[in-house]
């Protein structure tokens, strides 16, 4: 029968430090010593320093500008018969309206519905480890694990808003210049790709440890 992870051994307790570098597992220095890789001289952390800190930081900062990044334009297009301004919002309806339906939910689900559901998760993830929750590890990390692969195609987003901004245009001969939503929504994106990347889900399975 295979052990409770409660009762497994870490590589904490053993004294063994991962270089987040180059992986090499190597045995921690004594106390007040210096403690780098000793095959690429980067430093060893038995967990990622300030993570909660910074990975809070990060989305907090995505969080205070999802809004904007929704409803300030995007784009400002200016052709003879004068000039709108377009939002994500406003382009996906639009898309809705002119029967472009499947090109309507996948900017949805691109631009609105994953960016949300990252931060979600993430202050899931952020906020079960600030109270120290011991509350199914194995379903947090699989969560963690998802946004993290997420991550690698979070640039999709932009990708599918500068094709809205493409299919949006009235006119060959307008003018198309980019809206302060877009440095908004840029913003988010890379706000929680930072958020992800600080955030350390070895935190999640400490809690497990303290009950052995």
């Amino acid at each position: 029968m295979r052990p409770a992870p409660s009762a497994s051994r870490t590589a904490a307790r053993q004294g063994l430090l991962a270089c987040e570098v180059c992986a090499l597992v190597s045995r921690a220095p004594p106390p007040g010593c210096d403690a780098r890789c000793p095959r690429c001289a980067a430093a060893l952390h038995s967990r990622k320093p300030a993570s909660l800190a910074r990975t809070w930081a990060f989305l907090i900062a995505a969080m205070l500008l999802y809004v904007p990044a929704n409803i300030l334009p995007i784009m400002d297009t200016s052709s003879l018969f004068g000039t709108e301004r377009n939002t994500i919002l406003s382009g996906i309806a639009f898309l809705w309206t002119s029967g472009s339906w499947v090109l309507a939910a996948l900017v949805f689900f691109a631009s609105i519905v994953v960016p949300l559901a990252k931060m979600l998760a993430l202050t899931l993830l952020a906020t079960s480890v600030q109270m120290r929750t011991a509350w199914q590890p194995r379903t947090r990390t699989r969560l963690y694990r998802v946004i993290e692969f997420s991550g690698r195609w979070s640039m999709l987003d932009i990708y599918v808003v500068t094709m809205l901004v493409a299919l949006v245009q009235i006119n060959t001969l307008a003018s198309i210049h980019a809206g302060p939503g877009a440095a908004a929504f840029g913003a988010v994106v890379v706000l929680t790709m930072f958020a992800a990347a600080s955030f350390d889900p070895r935190l999640i399975w400490d809690t497990q440890g303290e009950q052995a």
